[in-house]
């Protein structure tokens, strides 16, 4: 089995090479390419990667390679992991829109916007690239905005999934609380990639008994704790937000912090930085306590567990994914992409049924969806207009005047990523 990281130079990927290492009965490669430009980082984070295998006594290869297409060529899977921009980019897209009292964030709101818009294009050049040599590879999308980039994919006619660590970072604490292993939870997580809601903590599977009550009255003032919200939000809802709720449930309060502390962007580059020296250490051998701190916790285990049921023996297992509406929640067109549970094979995602949603959430869902339509309309055909309109769409902005300040802090901040600004 062979697979092939884009983006194989990133922080993050060892991490994921950690995961493949521990996991190799689930997922047995055989060979792993790491493909990215940046040769200096490549190399740095290769070296490591060869060193976490020999040291967990994997046998697979590990290669490196500035060359797409040879990269990607007989791959079972590509997973994708890019940051068009850099570290510079999310920077930007987290300071810009508080010029405009919105809140900047690189997934959520107007910065997630420009994300999408450099990130659409060369995703699809990539996925093209991969099916010209390679049209049988399933392509596994961790590239933010994951809803939107996964469904530009799909749009396309790739054989793509998305994924997200939300899910599978809730299904660690929960069971850690309620002093179970992580098999044994089944979330009802129901929305779109960074708008979700555990709506339901079950033992042992989709039928299983419901303890989200009981996860709530004992455990719910740590859950707040983690998410920043107060308790009360979460005893009135009944649910288990996810943390990207804050920015629309807390949003002035959100954009008030952001203004008096330093951006999330800067202490990744610092840490960033830090990583990078810890990896050229000819000594280290497994992923260092500090890549932590970094984000995309259990990342690695949730592509394992995607990729095994993908390219698997015929069998399949229930994951959250990122993948076609196709009548799951029934207000939204088919061709959206929802972030639910489904049940993974050979064949793809097919989503399990979903309880009628109450309409605060199922609100909120379709409002975001209409901005998602018009986010990547604007991503794969450009223009000012597009931009403003998608803006507009946003339940985040809204206001004629505050989506015409940020389509244009949005276009000044990112020309040299848009060939048709």
């Amino acid at each position: 089995m062979k697979l092939a990281v884009v983006g194989g130079g990133s922080t993050y990927t060892p991490e994921l090479i950690d995961g493949f290492a521990r996991l190799r009965d689930t997922l047995p490669i055989s060979e792993l390419v790491l493909i990215d430009p940046a040769a200096e980082r490549l190399e740095l984070i290769g070296g490591l990667a060869r060193r976490i295998f020999a040291k967990q006594g994997h046998p697979g290869l590990i290669t490196t390679t500035s060359d797409l297409d040879a990269g990607v060529a007989d791959a079972d899977a590509v997973l994708l992991q890019l940051r068009i921009g850099g570290q510079a980019a999310r920077l930007q897209d987290e300071t810009w829109p508080l010029e405009c009292g919105c809140v900047g964030q690189e997934t959520t709101g107007a910065g997630g916007l420009a994300k999408a818009l450099r990130t659409v294009p060369v995703v699809l050049d990539i996925a093209e690239r991969v099916r010209r040599s390679n049209p049988d590879a399933w392509i596994i999308d961790f590239t933010n905005p994951v809803g939107i980039v996964t469904r530009a994919l799909l749009q396309a006619g790739h054989k793509a999934v998305g994924l997200c660590n939300v899910a599978i970072g809730f299904q660690r604490r929960f069971a850690a609380m309620l002093d179970l292993t992580p098999a044994d939870i089944h979330l009802d997580h129901v929305g779109l990639n960074h708008l979700t809601w555990e709506l339901g903590v079950r033992k042992g599977g989709p039928e299983g008994e419901n303890l989200l009550p009981q996860l709530l009255a004992r455990h719910g003032q740590a859950i707040a704790d983690d998410l920043h919200l107060p308790r009360a939000v979460l005893d009135r809802l009944g649910v288990v937000p996810s943390y990207y709720l804050r920015y629309f449930y807390a949003h002035d309060e959100v954009v008030r912090e952001l203004g008096t502390k330093p951006s999330r962007a800067a202490e990744v580059a610092a840490m960033e930085k830090e990583l990078l020296g810890l990896y050229g250490d000819p000594a280290l051998d497994e992923k260092p306590e500090l890549l932590a701190k970094r984000g995309g916790a259990f990342y690695s285990e949730a592509a394992v567990d995607l990729a095994a049921s993908l390219l698997g023996d015929g069998g399949s297992a229930v994951q959250v994914v990122n993948t076609l509406n196709n009548g799951t929640l029934p207000f939204l067109p088919d061709d959206a992409v929802v972030e639910v549970q489904a049940r993974v094979d050979r064949t793809g995602p097919s989503p399990l049924a979903v309880p009628r949603l109450d309409p605060l959430y199922a609100g909120l869902i379709a409002h975001v969806t209409a901005y998602e339509d018009l986010a990547l309309d604007a991503a794969l055909r450009g223009g000012r207009e597009r931009v403003f309109k998608a803006l507009l769409a946003h339940p985040l902005v809204g206001q004629f005047d505050l989506a015409e300040g940020l389509t244009d802090r949005l276009l000044a901040h990112n020309k040299e990523h848009l060939a048709w600004a």
